[in-house]
């Protein structure tokens, strides 16, 4: 099969070629619980580094007692492997809904792609921490932050990627360091040779090409952890906010998508099946996913495809009979903890494009 830039599928969705950006499909999505690496969505900051396996190092220093220097080998070798399967969402997934309403300068454009399932496999991060000394009682005030090897430029400065996660979700046994993505090794776009996969958190805290890990007392002080990931209010403007004052992203909210049909698709009248994910961030679950096909005035209990973990995506199907004419399909989440997802999408608006969660609709024709 023919592939793209970085040996993606021939249907791979390129948004931004340099740095390299896209996702697959809509139509793709979901088809299967874990998404093939060729379709798995990118998201960089940088150009994707050059990295030599044989003289790779992974430090990690900061508030340890004992600071560590290991060569990959050493990792495989010296810990335990895991394996975890995980969604990964970035929090701009759904940005161009938001685009419509009002506009989001600087930002990419994406729809309903920035988000895959993977299966993982590496070492946890806290076996990794412990040798380094650092151990459980430290984690209620402090923070890991993680390092990549992928420089970018903002604000005419040139530095390295980073972000940091507090150090309770890092001794989480499902936060992992991954050499492994579907039974075989990271590629260059989804970080080789090393990267942390945080569950439940947005895309960005699973920081790639992973070359520094340092306990601290404070989150990252990383651009991309201080300004970039941050939510802030609807009325907040870009030259005029306090950036203090956003809230730093961490675990995802609960929402779910349609993947099955694209706006203004025509379709042939009589019996469609309706088809989509849902995710609930933070270790919830999704708990119901509601579908309908008059804008949401009736609604229908879609039927749900879990696989029984916490960490991953909920893919569902719904059926309906439709007559010619017009129809706008609707569909929301409800995840364990009763969190649903908002109603109006400009109750969710903001300028950096983050964290859209509202009822996604999609309108279609029936001939």
């Amino acid at each position: 099969m023919t592939k793209t830039l970085f040996d993606k599928h021939v249907d791979f969705g390129v948004r931004q070629a340099n740095p390299f950006n896209g996702g697959p499909p809509p139509r793709l999505l979901g088809q299967s619980h874990i998404t093939p690496t060729d379709l798995f969505f990118v998201r960089s900051h940088g150009d994707v580094p050059e990295v030599d396996v044989d003289s790779y190092r992974l430090e990690v220093n900061g508030r340890v007692s004992r600071h560590l220097s290991l060569s990959l080998d050493e990792i495989k070798n010296n810990f335990e492997r895991v394996a975890v399967n995980a969604t990964l969402q970035c929090a701009g997934n759904r940005r161009e809904e938001l685009m419509a309403v009002q506009p989001i300068p600087h930002e990419l454009p994406w729809g309903v792609d920035a988000i895959s399932h993977a299966a993982w496999a590496g070492v946890r991060l806290r076996d990794v921490l412990a040798v380094a000394g650092v151990e459980s009682e430290a984690a209620l005030n402090l923070h890991v932050e993680f390092g990549g090897l992928d420089e970018v430029e903002r604000l005419n400065k040139r530095f390295r990627y980073g972000g940091s996660i507090p150090l309770a979700k890092g001794l989480s046994p499902e936060v992992i360091l991954a050499y492994e993505m579907n039974g075989e090794a990271l590629t260059p776009a989804h970080g080789s040779p090393l990267r942390t996969i945080v569950p439940g958190f947005i895309g960005a805290r699973s920081v790639k090409w992973l070359e520094r890990i340092t306990v601290q007392d404070e989150p990252s002080h990383n651009y991309f952890q201080r300004k970039a990931y941050r939510l802030f209010a609807s009325n907040a403007r870009a030259d005029t906010v306090n950036w203090d004052n956003g809230m730093m992203l961490g675990e995802m909210n609960v929402t779910s998508v349609i993947c099955s049909h694209t706006e203004d698709e025509r379709v042939g009248a009589g019996m469609i099946a309706v088809q989509g994910y849902a995710l609930a961030g933070g270790g919830r679950e999704i708990a119901r996913v509601d579908v309908s096909s008059d804008g949401g005035e009736s609604w229908m209990h879609a039927e749900l495809f879990n696989d029984t973990n916490p960490w991953a995506w909920t893919l569902w199907k719904a059926n309906f009979e439709l007559e010619p004419g017009r129809y706008q399909l609707v569909v929301r989440a409800m995840d364990t903890s009763a969190n649903t997802q908002p109603q109006d999408i400009s109750q969710v608006w903001n300028f950096k494009g983050y964290m859209n969660n509202a009822w996604h609709r999609v309108n279609v024709e029936a001939r």
